[in-house]
């Protein structure tokens, strides 16, 4: 089954079916809302859901699997995953690599007996069968109504006809659910992360990311040793002012690091960290370049005009 393949059943960030919408109950529910629902492999249709699927992996996804697995990131980025566009816009990201079995297409950590890395598992395996609304979408992340509570949020249940969890006599509310499958924890960790997502997504075709900032946000999500140096062995700390505390954090512990990255694109990509602050005297820098490029730029003109007039035989105003 391929990407192409429009019978292909696609789990975004969310678990959300897109391409077969047919799979989403058209209700609403809430934290509080019941469900019945459980995995587990005495049903028939154990690890189904787990062939011809599409897992976009997020930051956290990559650093808990790749830790797992005992891998450097860009090892475990070519071993296990493929280049995806995340949700419908021009941002970079990967997904889960399929096992290359042209008649169930597995994810390469299932077997016969269920998940190998189960603990670590990807927060779309988490979700499902649950899914979320899109984050904030609309909202302009980290603007008006980004901080909204989690009362307000929604989901919704992605029922499959192959699936018998929803045969068996376990009931949950969502929120019981969502702890249950440390779905809440996944959820605060890729919070600002999809937020990015979400922003981007709102701007819609009106602009697209240059090149250099595609590079810079699939590095950053994706490859945090890579993050690191870029941060300790760059010019970075010449430019941007991290405080004492920070860097000791992000030296020591992936996840704060991670957490860090999220800021430096928020800042990067759409200024909306105000915490992230440009040193003085690269601004200074940075404004005498723009104005030293303002004049040679006035120069220029004005010595085009004269080549002109000249040409035309006319005469030149002294003053110029």
């Amino acid at each position: 089954m391929s990407e192409n393949d429009p019978s292909a059943k696609e789990k975004t960030l969310f678990g959300k079916g897109i391409d077969n919408p047919s799979n989403i109950l058209p209700k609403k529910l809430t934290l509080e809302s019941k469900i019945k629902f459980r995995c587990h492999p005495g049903v028939s249709c154990f690890t189904a859901c787990c062939h011809g699927i599409k897992i976009v992996l997020t930051p956290y996804d990559i650093l808990q699997l790749k830790n797992r697995l005992g891998l450097p990131a860009h090892e475990f980025l070519e071993k296990y995953t493929t280049p995806v566009y995340l949700e419908k816009t021009d941002m970079p990201g990967v997904a889960l690599k399929l096992s290359e079995d042209k008649d169930r297409n597995p994810c390469p950590f299932v077997t016969p007996e269920g998940c190998t890395v189960y603990t670590d598992r990807p927060s779309a395996c988490r979700y499902y069968p649950v899914g979320m609304a899109d984050f904030h979408e609309g909202q302009g992340a980290m603007g008006e109504g980004a901080d909204q509570k989690d009362e307000e949020k929604f989901f919704f249940i992605v029922k499959e006809d192959h699936c018998k969890g929803f045969e068996e006599d376990k009931e949950w509310t969502v929120a019981e659910w969502r702890k249950d499958q440390g779905v809440d924890v996944r959820d605060e960790m890729n919070k600002e992360w999809l937020r990015l997502v979400m922003r981007r997504k709102s701007f819609g075709h009106q602009a697209s990311l240059s090149d250099q900032a595609k590079r810079m946000f699939f590095m950053a999500s994706t490859d945090l040793d890579h993050f690191k140096r870029f941060i300790f062995e760059s010019t970075f700390l010449d430019t941007y002012v991290v405080d004492d505390e920070t860097l000791e954090k992000i030296k020591a512990d992936d996840v704060e690091l991670m957490l860090f990255s999220f800021r430096y694109l928020a800042s990067s990509l759409f200024g909306a960290d105000k915490g992230l602050n440009i040193r003085e005297d690269k601004i200074q820098e940075r404004v005498e370049v723009i104005k030293k490029s303002q004049e040679d730029s006035v120069v220029q003109s004005v010595e085009d005009y004269k080549a002109i007039k000249k040409a035309r035989g006319e005469e030149v105003d002294p003053d110029l």
